[in-house]
């Protein structure tokens, strides 16, 4: 979606970065003032090609800010499962000429805190920055429902996120919440109404759209 910025979204782990910052160079080139940022999660740190986007986005001092939202787990994997302890993530972002930053992301005012001096550090430095966000995720890996049956966490760990979790914190009264559920319930309640009450697009439309076939 060009008009909201949004330029591309991958499911293949890691595969966003380098086109990410294949953008974020082209606009460089172009001398564009926007700014580009890509998410990914902590699974994706461990792919060669994140490693070597950063590596290219340091050496051409591309201004992209890579935000990692650290979850824990890849799929049912804990993240001690799948790296080493001696592995530092501050010390490979810092080792490759980045400048790196860490958060609190189940936090919003610690989010939006870290991103004030993330822009401000930008525009007195137009290069890559990286910014390491912990969180959790409460339901299953891909989709809507609770996977905790399975027992790959313990119910501990999810009791302590939990607690932290800025939903159950947020500076609103239950009224106000309950009015914005209402307001969200009502778009996605009228959104499925126009779905079902619009016509099916024409065959002249089957292929467009569509980046490859």
């Amino acid at each position: 979606d060009e008009n909201a910025g949004l330029m591309a979204a991958v499911p293949i782990v890691g595969s966003t970065i380098p086109i990410a910052v294949g953008y974020a160079w082209v606009n460089k080139l172009k001398q564009k003032l926007s700014k580009t940022v890509v998410f990914f999660g902590e699974g994706a740190t461990e792919t060669g090609v994140f490693h070597e986007s950063i590596n290219y986005a340091a050496l051409h001092e591309i201004p992209i800010i890579f935000v990692c939202e650290n979850n824990l787990f890849s799929v049912y994997t804990h993240l001690s499962e799948r790296q080493s302890k001696k592995r530092n993530l501050k010390k490979i972002i810092e080792g490759s000429g980045i400048k790196y930053f860490e958060g609190d992301g189940s936090k919003i005012q610690n989010v939006l805190s870290v991103m004030k001096k993330v822009l401000k550090y930008q525009s007195k430095n137009s290069k890559p920055i990286f910014i390491n966000f912990n969180t959790y995720r409460f339901l299953e890996h891909c989709g809507p429902n609770n996977d905790d049956n399975l027992n790959y966490r313990n119910a501990e760990e999810i009791i302590y996120w939990q607690k932290k979790d800025f939903m159950n914190n947020l500076p609103f009264k239950k009224s106000e919440i309950k009015k914005m559920e209402k307001k969200i319930n009502s778009e996605i309640k009228n959104a499925f109404k126009f779905a079902r009450s619009s016509r099916f697009p024409s065959k002249e439309n089957l292929e467009k759209f569509i980046y490859s076939n």
